[in-house]
C-alpha cells in the first residue's frame, strides 16, 4: 500500500521551527543548552522542528556536529514533535545524512538548495530525486530559493518521487509563489512559507498552510498567535502580530540578511537562554544594536 505521509503533511502545515545551535565557551556545540532550548520550544506548543536549518548554522557545522544535532533533536522531540532534518551539500553527503536521519528516527528531510554556481533545472530534479529515492520512507521537502526554477520541474520531481510531500518556498515574491504553486500542483504538496512570519500572511493568501520561523526560538507564543490567525483567515489579527515582529525581522534582514541568525542568538542571550556566540562567516551583533534586540525580546515575554 502506498504511504500517504499524512502525519508528516500535517506537521508541515504548522509553525516549522528552525532551532538555533548554541555554542559553548570553547566553541563546541552546547548540548545542554541545545536540549533546554528544544524543550522550551516543545513546551511552548511547537510541534515541528528542523535541526540543521539555516538558523541552526547548517553550513558552519561539521558533519559530526550535524549528526549530533539531529540525534539530540529526535531524542528531545520523542512523540511530542515531528522532526524535519536539514540535509545538503553534494549528493553522497546528503544521502549519507538522510540515511542517518532515518536511523535516528526522523520522519522528514528538508533538502537545502544545491550549493553550486551552475544549477540547471534538470540537474535540480536529479539532485532531489537521488536523495528522495535513497530514503523512500521519509517525507522530502525541497527548500526552494531559486527564482528561476519553474513549477513544472517540481511537478516532475513529485511524479517520480511520491515521498516529496511539501515545499519550503523562500523566493521573496508572493506573485511568483502563487504561480509556482499552481504550476507545480497546489493540492499535490504542502506549501510552507519559507521566509517566515514577514511573508506568511501574503503566502497563506496564495495557498501556503505553514511557515518556517527562527523568531519562534525567542517567543513561541508570538509565532503560534500568527498561525492561529492565519488558519482562521483572520488577516487583520495576523497583521497585528506582523506589526509586533516587524522591527525584529527588519534587523535580521538588514545587509542582505547578514545578521539573520545573529539577532536570534542575541535575543536568546538577552533572555539568559544561551550564549550569543556565532560562527563565521556570520558575526556577533555590534554593541549598539544589542540593547534594541534585548528590549524587543524581553517585551515579548510579558
Amino acid at each position: 500500500m502506498t504511504r500517504t505521509f499524512q502525519t508528516e503533511k500535517t506537521a508541515l502545515a504548522d509553525v516549522v521551527a528552525i532551532p538555533v545551535t548554541p555554542f559553548a565557551e570553547d566553541g563546541t556545540v552546547d548540548t545542554a543548552a541545545h536540549r533546554a532550548l528544544l524543550r522550551r520550544l516543545i513546551d511552548g506548543g511547537v510541534r515541528t522542528l528542523t535541526p540543521n536549518g539555516n538558523t541552526g548554522e547548517f553550513y558552519a557545522l561539521t558533519p559530526e556536529e550535524r549528526r549530533r544535532v539531529t540525534e539530540l533533536t529526535v531524542e528531545e522531540a520523542g512523540d511530542r514533535a515531528t522532526v524535519l532534518v536539514g540535509v545538503g551539500h553534494d549528493v553522497p553527503t546528503a544521502v549519507a545524512a538522510a540515511r542517518h536521519a532515518r536511523e535516528a528516527g526522523a520522519r522528514m528531510l528538508m533538502v537545502h538548495q544545491p550549493v553550486h554556481p551552475y544549477v540547471s533545472e534538470g540537474g535540480w530534479v536529479d539532485y532531489h530525486r537521488a536523495i528522495a529515492e535513497a530514503v523512500p520512507e521519509l517525507g522530502i521537502v525541497p527548500y526552494i530559493r531559486n527564482a528561476q526554477l519553474r513549477g513544472a520541474r517540481l511537478a516532475e520531481l513529485g511524479a517520480a518521487c511520491p515521498n516529496v510531500i511539501g515545499v519550503k518556498y523562500a523566493v521573496p515574491d508572493a506573485a511568483r509563489f502563487a504561480a509556482f504553486a499552481r504550476d507545480a500542483g497546489l493540492d499535490r504538496f504542502v506549501w510552507v512559507a519559507g521566509l517566515a512570519e514577514p511573508y506568511a500572511p501574503s503566502y497563506f493568501a496564495s495557498g501556503a498552510t505553514g511557515f518556517t520561523s527562527g523568531l519562534v526560538n525567542v517567543a513561541p507564543s508570538v509565532s503560534l498567535e500568527m498561525l492561529d490567525a492565519l488558519r482562521a483567515g483572520d488577516y487583520p489579527t495576523a497583521m497585528k502580530v506582523w506589526e509586533r515582529i516587524r522591527r525584529f525581522e527588519e534587523l535580521r534582514a538588514a545587509n542582505g540578511g547578514a545578521d539573520n541568525v545573529t539577532v536570534v542568538k542575541e535575543a536568546l542571550a538577552a533572555l539568559g537562554l544561551c550564549r550569543r556566540d556565532i560562527r563565521p562567516p556570520s558575526r556577533e551583533l555590534p554593541e549598539p544594536d544589542r540593547a534594541e534586540v534585548a528590549s524587543i525580546a524581553t517585551g515579548w515575554q510579558s
